[in-house]
């Protein structure tokens, strides 16, 4: 039989409860563990155990314009400082948040002071060129369809966000790794993907795709980790942020039904570890979605569109944007990033 972990309340608990000694529970029929009431793989538990590690779910602090070494959905650069938070999240589960500032620069404002995305931290590796830095890798990176205000209808997501007076504790948002309750979790992810999550068709929304409702019996937590889910999330995200326009044609497609024909398409592909980033994306008519996949089209750093001229028909060169550069994003926190944009061009390109 099966044996649950009992779990102590409160907050305290879950920043330091690595120091007092994590208690296991083994379910020999299932080959899984209770760990603090969290089911985990064997080899995860004991590991968890060991050292701490993926005891608690997380928000961590990302800006628009990073001074560290961020990359969408592939990597967290953090300092020594917040080592101990960061390792607490491992194997679980992390919400990025972007902050009213969006840059180092202590006088820069217009951060959506929002949650914009979830992931799953998987390990932690030393900074080989910054002393006291880290990277933080990461997998099952989505990004909410809609960004999530910290404070919504007067209730906050992270309770300890909230004075006793009703007031925002800024010291808290000072913090820029923040342990958070699975119910805290949960609250903030139905949020971001309110319009997506199963039973939810988008047809249904402002957008009008021709999607089926998706039907999945799972907790939210594990949505992340489901191809349909993903796709969904994806396709959403990337159509919404170019308008629904081809990036290279600038062509807004409609079908029969009066519902848009762009595709979504991945810059560094999902099975060359790309991930689901809105900045991993491009929205794409399907012809010049094939064209970029094979490797005739490439975007400069500049978003200049390459062409390998000898696999390119004149007829489809003509479709391409008169400017020579993208259609991009009207926010410029969802233009494609400069580190996949880079790797397509070396790994595909064949101009």
């Amino acid at each position: 039989m099966c044996f649950a972990a009992s779990r102590s309340s409160g907050r305290a608990t879950l920043m330091h409860g690595r120091k007092a000694g994590a208690r296991l529970a083994v379910c020999p029929f299932l080959g899984k563990v209770a760990l603090e009431g969290r089911s985990y793989s064997v080899r995860s538990a004991l590991k968890a155990r060991k050292t701490g590690e993926g005891m608690a779910k997380g928000v961590l602090t990302i800006k628009a314009q990073p001074s560290y070494k961020d990359i969408p959905g592939v990597q967290y650069h953090f300092g020594r400082e917040l080592l101990d938070r960061v390792r607490q999240t491992l194997n679980d589960k992390i919400i990025f948040y972007e902050p009213r500032r969006p840059s180092a620069d202590l006088n820069s404002r217009g951060g959506r002071q929002s949650y914009i995305s979830v992931a799953t931290p998987i390990r932690i590796r030393p900074d080989p060129e910054l002393a006291d830095h880290y990277y933080c890798d990461l997998e099952n990176y989505l990004d909410f369809v809609r960004p999530v205000r910290f404070k919504e209808g007067g209730i906050y997501y992270e309770s300890h966000l909230r004075k006793a007076d009703g007031s925002t504790n800024r010291g808290q948002f000072g913090h820029s790794v923040r342990i958070i309750t699975d119910q805290e979790f949960d609250a903030i992810f139905a949020a971001g993907f309110a319009d997506i999550l199963p039973g939810t068709p988008l047809s249904e929304g402002p957008d009008g795709y021709d999607e089926e409702p998706l039907v999945i019996d799972r907790p939210l937590v594990e949505l992340t980790t489901l191809k349909p889910f993903r796709d969904r999330a994806f396709r959403h995200s990337v159509r919404q942020a170019y308008g629904n326009r081809c990036a290279i044609s600038g062509l807004a497609i409609l079908n029969a039904k009066g519902n848009p024909e762009v595709q979504a398409a991945h810059i560094r592909p999902v099975l060359d570890n790309g991930s689901d980033s809105v900045r991993n994306g491009l929205a794409l008519t399907g012809t010049f979605h094939w064209l970029f996949d094979q490797g005739v089209i490439a975007i400069n750093g500049d978003m200049k569109i390459l062409v390998a001229d000898n696999f390119l028909p004149p007829k489809l060169k003509g479709l391409i944007n008169e400017s020579g550069s993208l259609n991009l994003p009207s926010d410029r926190t969802k233009w494609p990033h400069p580190a996949f944009l880079e790797h397509h061009r070396k790994t595909y390109f064949v101009g």
